[in-house]
């Protein structure tokens, strides 16, 4: 009897004594286990490209115009660095043996705290390195860097997963970087004399050609994805793809606008991931206490432990020509924290502003790729000239800030574990034997060469061609260019011929007017954004209001707003009278000094704008009337409430409504003759005029106020 009890309890005992004893996290895997690890779409096959010891902590690789391979290593993350140098890398990969394995490296430049991004640029490299941005450049062709140039400095410096970062050319000549919206005092070290810029909630681009630098609407944190047509996507941790649709030159023209907000979450699906690992410990328990203080609180939220997106980064536009069509423009995008690369399809309907990320139809339930490792970290891409999609994996136990983990939780934790470690993966279609074009690219290439680029089919090219005959700057080649803008077939080579003209200076009316009358509609848009300082090409402009494609129709009501607001009036109002209901549209209208002024309300009038009641008419009088009220005019405001009285009264009201927010966020001391006008909309026999102004009249008989 007693031997039966025995064997029992001892079995309990050894159990919680293993269970006690037994590690909380896994063990990482080699290189070899890592890539058996990992499940990629039925229609591509994923290759190990590179690996420890050649990289370490990798977190962004780029080939610059010559098939070199930068990757920038972080091994600091994610602690900051005690002393002024951090242990920030960037070293150049080779493949000496041509086996398609890296079996090399040089370190090109170390000692570089928070690295994060670089861009190929005038023979050298710019890299992100809080609160920099550096100009490296190596001389003597030994691939080490003897050139290290401060050409940025003041950016947010003190959290790594929040920094300046994602360095990316553009096809408007623009080099853009993401600043997940951190304050910062920016100044240009080749302008001493300049103020220094004010970033506040903005991401950051610069144009080195001429000097130029300025915020950016959005707010990402590290990927931005940039499409054929210079669109930019970006991504944050939660929403994995957001575009910016509104820039930040239109949105802060003036300072009234009731909200400046010009992203939008494009994706159609939920946050919803499909991962193959266990969320780790540490995670799970986390989000057990986060949820149960939730649910004392009663507080309506959901603590996801897993499966949902909270780890989204390196969103990358796939703009390479060796994938199936059907994967031609999608944006690919990480999730360290699930394990996995999601793939967006992105499309633009002719009738929208916006544009829609979708899964694709074999991805309802699944993901691009995805690993049973939980070490796999893919922290952001890159598509090389030969096509491929290279994966960046930093490979480390744990990615979190330990600012966000309980003190108890990070007891067991080793936050270094993997910075010994990092991959880079190769993914291709199958059946691919596609290599690296090293040869090719090393030679010599002229600036003839360069305009070739520009009619490739992989966007790697035709970006590196561009900017290389921005740099150079030899006008021997624009009789070259100028042929592609007039008479390629592809509109995207069309688009690279236009802004290599613009970069250089060679730009004339007759081809911003061609590429306004361009039978694509991507190329329309952008000669109305180069149309902005060609004054004789209003009529070219104005026409464009009837333009079938929205985002056209949208980038005219912008760019009207650089013209004399005599001429853009009556353009103006059309646009509006059809697109009122469209968010984008009201607010590119209100962005302009013409689509926010009192002549442009008595335009609307003289159209009988107002004589139906319509949603999307009462959010413009409403937000038309917070910008008269925010910007303090005297004669705006008084000239706004005359008209008031001769609209629908909810609209009176509406208007009313927007009127109070904008004045109280003057904070104007309202003149006497004001308060007349106030009070006499108040006697109005509508009684719905009358209660909303009882509010106005109130705020403005208080003492602080000059009646």
């Amino acid at each position: 009897m007693v031997r039966s009890i025995e064997i029992p309890v001892l079995l309990v005992i050894f159990l919680v004594l293993w269970s006690c004893g037994s590690p909380k996290y896994v063990e990482p895997l080699s290189s070899v286990e890592s890539l058996q690890s990992l499940q990629v779409d039925e229609n591509f096959e994923v290759s190990l490209f590179a690996s420890e010891p050649w990289v370490q902590d990798p977190v962004e690789m780029v080939f610059d115009e010559k098939g070199n391979i930068y990757v920038v290593e972080m091994p600091d993350y994610p602690f900051q660095p005690e002393g002024p140098d951090g242990e920030g890398r960037i070293k150049v990969l080779f493949d000496r043996n041509r086996d398609g394995q890296i079996d090399d490296a040089v370190v090109f430049a170390d000692g570089i705290k928070d690295a994060t991004s670089v861009q190929p640029w005038q023979g050298g490299i710019l890299v992100t390195a809080a609160p920099y941005i550096y100009y490296m450049k190596d001389n003597d062709g030994d691939f080490i860097a003897d050139e290290r140039e401060v050409l940025f400095s003041g950016f947010f410096q003190e959290n790594q997963e929040a920094q300046i970062t994602n360095l990316r050319f553009n096809v408007d000549n623009w080099i853009y970087a993401a600043n997940q919206g951190r304050s910062a005092d920016v100044l240009f070290s080749e302008d001493s004399s300049a103020i220094p810029l004010k970033l506040r909630g903005a991401d950051f681009r610069f144009r080195l050609d001429k000097g130029l630098f300025e915020p950016e609407t959005a707010a990402a944190q590290f990927g931005q994805a940039l499409n054929d047509w210079g669109h930019r996507f970006i991504t944050q941790n939660t929403l994995h793809i957001q575009q910016m649709v509104v820039p930040w030159r239109y949105l802060h023209r003036h300072t009234h606008l009731p909200s400046t907000k010009g992203v939008t979450n494009i994706s159609d699906h939920d946050l919803l991931m499909y991962q193959k690992t266990e969320a780790p410990y540490w995670r799970v328990e986390r989000s057990n206490r986060r949820q149960k203080r939730y649910d004392e609180e009663n507080l309506d939220r959901i603590e996801h432990i897993d499966s949902h997106f909270t780890g989204a980064s390196g969103g990358t536009h796939y703009g390479g020509d060796l994938f199936p069509q059907a994967y031609q423009g999608n944006v690919f995008t990480g999730e360290v924290m699930g394990n996995l690369v999601h793939r967006d399809v992105i499309t633009l309907s002719s009738d929208e502003v916006s544009y829609v990320a979708q899964r694709g139809e074999q991805d309802q339930h699944s993901e691009f790729l995805v690993s049973s490792d939980p070490w796999f970290r893919p922290a952001h891409f890159t598509v090389g000239p030969d096509g491929a999609l290279y994966v960046v994996d930093m490979y480390r136990q744990h990615i979190e800030t330990p600012l966000s983990i309980p003190e108890d939780l990070k007891e067991e934790m080793d936050f270094m574990r993997g910075s010994d470690q990092g991959r880079v993966y190769r993914i291709v279609p199958k059946g691919t034997s596609t290599k690296l074009p090293l040869d090719v690219l090393q030679a010599t290439n002229s600036p003839a060469q360069y305009v070739e680029w520009l009619t490739h089919p992989n966007q790697w090219y035709r970006l590196h061609g561009q900017r290389l005959l921005l740099e150079l700057q030899n006008t021997s080649v624009l009789p070259q260019v100028q042929g592609l803008f007039d008479d390629h077939l592809d509109p995207r080579t069309r688009l690279h011929a236009l802004y290599v003209l613009e970069g250089m200076d060679a730009l004339s009316p007759r081809l911003i007017k061609n590429a306004l009358a361009d039978k694509h509609p991507r190329i329309r848009e952008h000669g109305l954004i180069l149309a902005e300082s060609c004054v004789e090409c209003f009529d070219q402009v104005a026409g464009l209001a009837e333009d079938p494609d929205t985002r056209v129709v949208m980038q005219t009501a912008l760019s009207l707003g650089a013209f004399p607001k005599y001429k853009s009036l009556t353009v103006m109002g059309k646009i509006l009278e059809k697109y009122y209901e469209d968010h984008w549209m009201r607010l590119a209208v209100l962005s302009s000094e013409v689509g926010s002024s009192m002549a442009f309300f008595e335009q609307l009038k003289s159209m009988a704008f107002f004589d139906q009641m319509q949603d999307g008419k009462g959010r413009f009088i409403e937000d038309f009337a917070h910008v008269v009220g925010s910007s303090a005019s005297q004669n705006e405001v008084v000239a706004l409430l005359q008209s008031l009285q001769q609209v629908p009264a909810t609209y009176a009201m509406i208007g009313c409504q927007g009127l109070s927010s904008g004045l109280k966020k003057s904070a104007y001391d309202i003149a006497s003759s004001v308060y007349d006008r106030i009070a006499v909309l108040g006697k109005n026999d509508k009684e719905e005029i009358a209660k909303t102004v009882e509010f106005l009249l109130d705020y403005f008989s208080t003492d602080r106020h000059n009646i």
